[in-house]
């Protein structure tokens, strides 16, 4: 059976910065957790960040590749630099994904560890930019592809496409 890499927020755990969740009520993530399938996982609280946490942006909307290369920090509303814990929960998310042979991940959209489409630009104005957290670049780079909650039909044909 293939496993799927969740946000642990979207499985209602309060674990966003604000400490609150954003519970998905999709069909196809219930089905799959009464199948046994998912691994929930907050890569925030995993790299080490409290609940409750100072929002944080990647600096400029750079996204999360830059952030693994080097070339881009990830910064708190508080002006700190939590980049460390940002790439080592991202290791973490790899590392789980790994254990339990995922090939397929649903992650919290709009985060700086989880947007798989969009991020927020750096300005910590509510604005988005296109671009991929850090942990969502980490897991596309290892093969691994990753889907937002909004795109669960295309999670679901795709993870059809594995188990045939």
């Amino acid at each position: 059976m293939e496993r799927i890499l969740v946000s642990a927020c979207l499985m209602g755990r309060k674990v966003r910065f604000d400490g609150r969740a954003k519970t998905s009520s999709d069909a196809w993530l219930a089905g799959w957790r009464e199948e046994g399938r998912l691994v929930p996982y907050c890569p925030e609280v995993e790299g080490g960040l409290p609940i409750p946490r100072p929002a944080a942006e990647i600096e400029g909307g750079a996204g999360g590749a830059a952030v693994l290369a080097g070339a881009a920090r990830v910064l708190a509303s508080d002006g700190s630099d939590v980049t460390a814990a940002f790439v080592s929960g991202a290791r973490g998310a790899l590392a789980a994904a790994r254990s339990h042979g995922v090939r397929l991940a649903v992650l919290k959209e709009g985060s700086p560890s989880c947007g798989v489409l969009s991020i927020y630009d750096g300005s910590f104005q509510g604005r988005r930019a296109p671009g991929q957290g850090v942990t969502t670049a980490l897991l596309e780079q290892h093969g691994i592809r990753v889907f937002t909650e909004e795109q669960l039909d295309e999670a679901a044909a795709y993870l059809r496409t594995l188990e045939t």
